[in-house]
């Protein structure tokens, strides 16, 4: 397991170093920092343009200018943006932001996508298979920020005139200013009142379609050999399901995760828009794409870069648990 683990390591280093370089060439083909000078009337000077592109380092080579670049990014430093401030101070606060709804939205997603999974397999052609189905459907089915829309619109509505008071907010990551004197569960509470809608909203679309993944895996395993074989030796149809059916079951829940996890991060820019999290969605909208600044599109999309290359990973050592002969293979 140990060499295992090692030869999975290097495996995704090297991975995210070419991600990097494919990133970089692709940001340097796309984004000119200069752009929205082009257009100002008066037009700065061409001496204005040179003296720019010195000091950005757009006279240096590609390969120089990558370099550069990389050397950076693994010392923490992603740059400075068109108007002089380290990325960095910006991406990490922002990072932390959409990191938390992330992770909350991949582990409520996978614990319903097990759970349904596995009813609507064991109960298959009942009402309760029957249900989850067309559930899954409706949502697969529904367009992001529309079902967002609907959460704010009656979920939180809903919620709070049934309690009598205000526990679930649409807007915002925190009530403005509350860091400012507040701590401990004062401010943790308020967090996780801003956080339950938009992770709820991020965790139902992937747990719609990984349940689907869930169910066909379980209906496989549970058509095997082996099953019978235990139900044969005495066990329990329970503990035969639990036991040895879900884990082996679990394998391609694994790989559909992983490779989910860039599309939650697609998902989470819509999600941040609609329920105005100042997250990486925004950053990558507002003081990227439409600042026209490549350092901050290129920290963006390494770090969504490292989040899946970081799920696969995981997911490899998962499958090696998982199925034992993949560490011989």
């Amino acid at each position: 397991m140990f060499f295992f683990t090692i030869r999975r390591l290097l495996a995704s280093v090297l991975v995210l170093l070419v991600s990097s370089f494919l990133v970089f060439a692709l940001c340097a083909a796309s984004f000119d920092p200069l752009e929205k000078y082009y257009t100002q009337n008066p037009r700065p000077p061409e001496s204005f343009f040179n003296n720019l592109r010195e000091t950005l380092g757009l006279n240096d080579n590609f390969f120089v200018r990558y370099w550069n670049w990389l050397s950076g990014v693994v010392t923490g430093d992603f740059g400075e943006t068109v108007n002089g401030t380290p990325v960095t101070e910006q991406l990490w606060p922002r990072l932390m932001v959409t990191g938390r709804m992330i992770i909350g939205a991949i582990v409520i997603a996978i614990l319903l996508a097990i759970i349904v999974g596995v009813i609507g397999a064991v109960r298959q052609y009942k009402a309760s298979d029957y249900t989850f189905t067309f559930i899954a459907y409706i949502l697969i089915a529904l367009p992001t920020f529309w079902f967002a829309a609907l959460l704010k619109e009656y979920v939180a509505g809903g919620v709070n005139d049934l309690f009598g008071q205000q526990l679930l907010y649409t807007i915002g990551e925190e009530t403005p200013g509350l860091s400012l004197y507040a701590s401990g569960w004062e401010l943790w509470s308020d967090r996780l009142g801003h956080l339950v809608l938009p992770t709820i909203s991020l965790a139902a679309l992937s747990f719609a379609a990984w349940s689907r993944f869930q169910r066909a895996a379980m209906l496989d395993v549970l058509g095997s050999d082996y099953m019978r074989l235990a139900r044969a030796k005495g066990l329990t149809y329970r503990r035969t399901v639990l036991k040895h059916g879900l884990r082996n079951a679990l394998i391609p829940l694994t790989t559909v995760v992983a490779l989910g996890v860039g599309t939650l991060f697609g998902g989470a820019v819509i999600t941040e828009t609609v329920f105005v999290w100042h997250g990486m969605g925004e950053y990558l909208l507002s003081n990227g794409i439409d600042q026209n600044d490549i350092n901050v599109v290129l920290g963006w999309l390494l770090v969504s870069a490292v989040f899946v290359v970081v799920f696969n990973l995981v997911a490899d050592l998962l499958y090696a648990v998982l199925d034992p002969r993949i560490r011989l293979s």
